[in-house]
């Protein structure tokens, strides 16, 4: 399964990993992902991976 939300899409970025010496490697940024069970409009319940960002808007929007 990939890392990506199901709802906004939003998955890995990449950067670097910068030290003291400012040397740089390569790193991914993943997105904070949550599985939570959302209730449809038929009344059955479907797992979604959605990120912490997405959950909350959707609080805020009464969707959950």
């Amino acid at each position: 399964m990939s890392r990506k939300c199901q709802i906004s899409g939003k998955g890995p970025m990449t950067g670097n990993n910068v030290s003291h010496a400012h040397n740089k490697t390569k790193r991914r940024f993943l997105p904070n992902l949550r599985t939570v069970r959302i209730q449809q409009e038929d009344g059955t319940t479907k797992k979604m991976r959605v990120s912490a960002k997405e959950l909350r808007t959707m609080r805020k929007k009464g969707i959950i």
